[in-house]
């Protein structure tokens, strides 16, 4: 059980969480009370009463990035990885959900993930000019590393594709680790990529 909070000038909203999960604590309300102790800095507290709801609501996705928040803030950017990336798969659109993972992904250095999760980001809010900039800066990168090169889709398509430059070129020569990593990464750019189309394809089936 989340830790009791003592008579400090904490959010009302807070206390009102905290009673409602003490009175269910099988009932979804874990999910607001775990971002409201995140949001006073209780961040291990956050965790804690997160983890707790999921082991009822395992699927429950506003848990999942409460969760991730808290994470996020506690700097372990790989759990955050680990537990966005189902999500993003299934509900792609999720904003922050998509912008924690890219930026989980670019503070660890795992640029073509980064840049692949910004993209996504960038077509569900394609006037955000923050979005953009950070876009266009990855890509730069990605051109000076030479690791990844952008191919201009056509005016009906609606993301870009990337491959790899050369992948017999890119890989010959490095460790086979660092080969295993570069594999792992541009397959998992590919499935993201279109799992976002997929998606894309269903919303407008049903429009």
């Amino acid at each position: 059980m989340a830790k009791q909070v003592k008579q400090l000038p904490y959010s009302p909203l807070l206390y009102q969480y905290l009673k409602k999960y003490q009175q269910d604590p099988t009932s979804r309300v874990f999910a607001p009370l775990a971002e409201a102790y995140r949001k006073t800095g209780l961040i291990d507290e956050a965790i804690e009463i997160a983890r707790e709801g999921l082991l009822v609501h395992p699927q429950f996705v506003g848990g999942r990035v409460a969760l991730s928040r808290a994470l996020f803030d506690k700097k372990l950017y790989a759990e955050v990885i680990q537990e966005l990336s189902s999500i993003i798969r299934d509900v792609p659109d999720n904003i922050v959900a998509q912008k924690l993972l890219a930026e989980s992904f670019l503070i660890l250095g795992r640029l073509a993930e980064s840049l692949g999760a910004y993209k996504a980001l960038l077509f569900f809010n394609p006037n955000d000019p923050e979005i953009s900039k950070i876009v266009k800066e990855l890509e730069t990168q990605a051109y000076e590393n030479g690791t990844l090169v952008l191919q201009s889709a056509s005016e009906d398509e609606w993301v870009d594709q990337f491959e790899l430059q050369s992948t017999k070129k890119a890989l010959n020569g490095a460790p086979l680790e660092k080969r295993g990593q570069r594999i792992r990464q541009i397959e998992l750019l590919q499935n993201l990529l279109q799992n976002v189309e997929r998606y894309r394809q269903k919303v407008s089936s049903l429009a």
